[in-house]
């Protein structure tokens, strides 16, 4: 039932009191209160049904608001979220029980300590307020005598899990190895082999080769399941030709966005302001003698460019630096001025022109909108006639012959491209095309532009082999790809032996009496002479043009080349190794050239070592306390109530 990888949220007592990153809550771990009935219970502690439908109602409101629309219970089961819940609740549970074996509490001064140092609970002027303490609490069901037992309760499991895993630091080895790991750079050199390295012209396949490769590869030529489809459906740009518009709605929906058609000259600005309009002319100073950019000035502020950028403004907007900023003909620098905001420098960066669309230079394309905006109403007014139809029983066949809808059959697969104007293109219609059922009953569905469908399963036809007569272009295009592919690994593997071979001395090079008897007993036949020479040719490798990069690190990249490239570089144990580099499309050779071990002396790697230290400890701390989480449960035997979890789950939307 744990789950403390997974950050819940506390109970209201950590809520409340903004206690989250404290004790139980940087855990995952989720507290609860006091009540009659059960979902379940570890050892002597109960879980109770309160706790977990307030539990479970705070998270679908989370996930509601971060969405920005409902996230009903279904949605919420898919995804884990009450498992998850009950996960946290039980092993808080578990640790209470803990608790009160050990014999672990804390005393009334630490828990009004706690209490009144809440921000949920300060007044205006900081302090505690009484007011606001019952208020909160009477707003949650909650006494002060059930509050205050519970922050007690949650105090004595943030001791626990500080005794548990608050002494845990990860080893300075294992830092130190994985910061050298992290921070060792290298220079290797890269050669990719394409096809026009070649030393032979790809053979044309037979037909026999080809037949063969399509029985060889099925998965490559087979189609996929294919969802045989009928339905109705009905959009505003169906239906706006019915639409009839008059001049006075026109008119209407010109001056609801007048806005669109009618703006002031604008400019594109970034304000920098000052603490003085000393401190501005000084850096107006240094602007104009081109010691410093704009944005470097931005970035002495301790700004970003996103941190001054105003966007579009008026003349209005500017208040008294509007003459200044709207006099530029030109983007540029003005400054120092007075703004709302202080002394500033001001980056005019674009003018915009006015905009002045009359009503009649507008009216076609407000025609064309409005009645896209009629049809959408039109429809939805009548949505509910349609359900209508289909409730009684009507088929889609016969929706369309009563109702505006029109009717189609598809054959859907998810990997299908949509025609321009298909209703396969609405994200809605995938979706449902996708998960409906054989016998399912056909219900109204809603696209994004205000359209309406309904759709049936009529047959699903299952992945077949596509045969070969039908694809074989691209079974001859595919064999080629994976040819060229095979070819070039082994002209990768010919030059890489050529490169090897050309920097390995040779052994018997440089051998004083060796080398004055050979030359005693060489052939003085030119022929024979001829030979050799034309032998060491052939051993000498050819020039691959090798790219030289250099300083890279384990997270380094290349523009234009697969990360595998750098992995790889890597992986060379020795420099002067070459290795091929394999990426389903493309072939390199890679040559490790030096290493170069980090310095764990210097700044950067200390601040590194820093984070490493702090993300190691905590995760051994979070392994700790979760084995010994875990360990609890057993100990003290856990219970669940499985229909009441069910009976909440089915009443909590």
């Amino acid at each position: 039932m744990t789950n403390l990888r997974t950050k819940g949220k506390s109970t209201i007592v950590w809520i409340l009191m903004g206690l989250l990153i404290l004790g139980l809550g940087g855990f995952g771990v989720t507290s609860f209160s006091g009540g009659s009935s059960e979902i379940g219970s570890v050892g002597a502690t109960k879980v109770t049904a309160e706790d977990y439908t307030r539990a479970l109602r705070s998270e679908l409101s989370a996930y509601s608001q971060q969405a920005g629309q409902q996230f009903t219970m279904a949605q919420a089961q898919s995804i884990g979220l009450p498992r998850a819940i009950q996960g946290q609740l039980f092993t808080a549970a578990a640790l209470e029980e803990e608790t009160r074996r050990l014999g672990i509490s804390v005393g009334d001064q630490r828990v009004a300590e706690s209490i009144s140092t809440a921000p949920a609970f300060q007044g205006p002027n900081g302090s505690f307020d009484r007011s606001a303490y019952s208020q909160i609490l009477r707003r949650e069901g909650l006494s002060e005598a059930e509050f205050e037992q519970q922050v007690r309760v949650d105090e004595a499991r943030v001791l626990l899990q500080r005794a548990v895993s608050g002494g845990v630091v990860a080893p300075e080895s294992m830092i130190d190895q994985t910061a050298k790991w992290l921070l060792e750079q290298r220079d290797f050199s890269w050669h990719e082999v394409g096809e026009g390295h070649l030393t032979s012209p790809i053979s044309e396949p037979d037909e026999e080769t080809l037949e063969a490769w399509h029985k060889a590869n099925t998965d490559r030529f087979t189609a996929p399941e294919k969802r045989k489809l009928s339905y109705v459906w009905l959009t505003p740009n169906m239906h706006s030709d019915e639409v009839d518009l008059d001049e006075a709605a026109l008119r209407d929906v010109y001056e609801a966005r007048i806005e669109h058609f009618r703006q002031p000259e604008r400019r594109m600005v970034s304000t920098l302001v000052y603490p003085s309009m000393e401190d501005a002319q000084s850096a107006r100073d240094r602007l104009d003698a081109g010691e410093v950019a704009f944005d470097a000035l931005v970035a002495e502020r301790g700004l970003t460019m996103e941190d001054v950028d105003q966007g579009e403004v008026t003349r209005e907007d500017l208040g008294q630096a509007g003459d200044t900023v709207f006099g530029l003909d030109a983007p540029g620098v003005v400054g120092p001025v007075e703004t709302d905001l202080g002394p500033a420098l001001i980056s005019m960066n674009a003018i915009l022109e006015p905009i002045d669309i009359s009503f009649e230079e507008a009216r076609e394309d407000l025609r064309a909108e409005a009645a896209l905006d009629r049809a959408a109403r039109a429809i939805e007014d009548r949505m509910g006639e349609y359900e209508d139809l289909l409730a009684s029983g009507a088929t889609l066949e016969e929706v369309s012959e009563e109702t505006p809808m029109e009717f189609g059959t598809l054959a859907w697969s998810s990997d299908m491209k949509p025609e321009e104007g298909s209703i396969a293109g609405y994200p809605a219609f995938r979706e449902l095309a996708d998960e409906v059922g054989e016998g399912d009953f056909p219900q109204i569905g809603r696209l994004n532009d205000g359209g309406i469908f309904a759709l049936r399963l009529d047959e699903v036809v299952p992945p077949t082999l596509i045969p070969f007569d039908e694809i074989r272009d691209e079974v001859a295009e595919d064999w080629r790809a994976a040819e060229i592919h095979r070819l070039l690994l082994a002209r990768a593997e010919e030059e890489r032996l050529q490169e090897i071979s050309s920097t390995t001395p040779d052994p018997d090079a440089g051998n004083g009496e060796d080398g004055e008897e050979t030359v005693a007993e060489s052939p003085s036949d030119s022929q024979e002479s001829e030979v050799d020479e034309e032998t060491a040719a052939v051993n000498v490798a050819p020039d691959l043009g090798w790219t030289a990069e250099t300083g890279l690190t384990r997270d380094g990249w290349i523009d234009g080349l697969p990360a595998e490239l750098i992995t790889q570089a890597f992986e060379i144990e020795e420099t002067g190794d070459i290795e091929i580099v394999d990426t389903d499309d493309r072939v390199f050779l890679v040559r490790l050239d030096t290493i170069e071990e980090a310095d764990l002396d210097s700044e950067d790697a200390k601040e590194v070592q820093d984070r490493i230290r702090q993300r190691m400890s905590q995760s051994l701390q979070a392994d700790i306390f979760e084995y010994y989480a875990r360990a609890a449960q057993r100990k003290a035997g856990v219970k669940i109530n499985q229909s009441a979890i069910d009976a909440i789950n089915a009443q909590v939307q």
